[in-house]
């Protein structure tokens, strides 16, 4: 006889397990039944200002800025600005001798909002309409800022371009691009095909000017500022658009170390923005301010890697001790699998596909790691370097 104390316990991991699940299914499901439509070309051109900050960038800011300028967009109508935090001297002069304005920066601790409160500062005597944020390893397909013009002709104030991956050199980057896109399905293309904004992703993303630079001010020293940005604008009711056509690329993770350290940063983020608004999302749900409380939630779900392990830890512990939910894990198992599959283009089908799920154990151990970690990566600054062979 099972103990009823127990007995609860069980029912509300179940519960919980099964809410996690669910949530994940739902927008894959939304995301590959509801097909989106390009925006309409736009009626007039829009000045467009490209803001690449960038700390130790030296492998890869030169390709980065020389991508940038190469756009099909009028010249005239847009210009490109390198925020440079402790890039070397050859760098910044060759940055300087392409038509482009270069910001230096440096601080104590450096983060990406400081950063960009400094570009404004320098800039912000010249206003445009849009403000496009990039990555300094990202490359925007042709057209990108085209359909970015697009969709703030269509009354958006917040735009999220479709980030993918643009190295799949190693296993552990294959299966690293594989996430981006699932999380891609489920927090953008989902999210937009039931009528929610799409969630930021931190670069590949177009703002309105005056209300980037409203909403900039005292951003703080958080690590997470495009999180912060997020809640701001769901706060405001603010419509965020993904341009699910218009590509930005970005360079996936290659190797299990810088794996770990850039998922500490993230989950210390996770939990940062858990504590701060989870007493809000409840307000502002029964304000019915439902976009808000989704982007709260996200906050309580596990990373993808880490559901996975969990679900097999359960299936395990019900094997063992309460054989009556076994037949409920396995299908949590399987709608938990089949809304990851969705996911994942059906052009990355692969044998480097099957390659990359033999990563999974090690990913599983760097979240873990990540984990132990988490409290250095909410005091420090934490780097991802870039600069692999593409």
């Amino acid at each position: 006889m099972i103990h009823p104390m127990a007995m609860i316990i069980q029912y509300c991991i179940l519960t919980y397990l099964t809410i996690q699940v669910g949530y994940l299914l739902f927008f894959s499901l939304a995301g590959k039944l509801v097909k989106s439509t390009p925006f309409a070309a736009a009626k007039k051109l829009r000045t467009i200002r490209i803001f690449i900050p960038g700390y130790k960038e030296d492998a890869v800011i030169i390709s980065t800025a020389k991508n940038a300028i190469s756009q099909n967009y009028p010249a005239d109508l847009y210009e490109v600005v390198i925020i440079a935090d402790s890039f070397s001297q050859a760098t910044l002069n060759t940055l300087r001798s392409l038509p482009i304005k270069v910001v230096e920066v440096s601080f104590e601790n450096s983060t990406k909002g400081k950063a960009l409160q400094k570009a404004i500062e320098a800039t912000e005597a010249t206003p445009v309409d849009i403000l496009v944020i990039l990555d300094a390893d990202n490359h925007m397909a042709p057209g990108f800022l085209h359909a970015i013009n697009n969709a703030f002709d269509q009354g958006y104030e917040v735009v999220q371009g479709h980030r993918t991956a643009k190295n799949f050199q190693t296993s552990f980057a294959f299966l690293d691009a594989c996430i981006e896109e699932i999380n891609n399905h489920y927090f953008r293309r989902g999210h937009a095909a039931v009528g929610l904004p799409a969630a930021l992703i931190g670069s590949g993303m177009a703002f309105d000017w005056k209300l980037f630079v409203a909403m900039l001010h005292d951003i703080g020293e958080t690590a997470g500022e495009d999180k912060e940005f997020e809640f701001r604008l769901l706060r405001q009711r603010k419509k965020m658009a993904f341009l699910d056509g218009a590509f930005v690329y970005d360079e996936k993770v290659s190797s299990s170390e810088v794996f770990t350290k850039q998922r500490s940063r993230w989950l210390a983020i996770q939990v940062e923005y858990f504590k701060k608004y989870f007493v809000e999302g409840w307000v502002q749900l029964f304000k019915g301010n439902i976009a808000f409380f989704n982007k709260v939630f996200q906050t309580y779900l596990f990373p993808r890697v880490l559901l996975i392990a969990t679900l097999f830890l359960w299936l395990l512990f019900v094997l063992i001790f309460s054989p009556q939910f076994i037949v409920f894990t396995v299908g949590l198992i399987v709608a938990l699998a089949v809304s990851l599959l969705l996911g994942i283009p059906a052009r990355w089908y692969n044998k480097q596909f099957l390659t990359a799920l033999l990563q999974i154990p090690g990913a599983l151990f760097s979240m873990i790691t990540a984990m132990m970690h988490m409290g250095k990566a909410r005091k420090t600054f934490i780097h991802t370097p870039h600069g692999e062979t593409i």
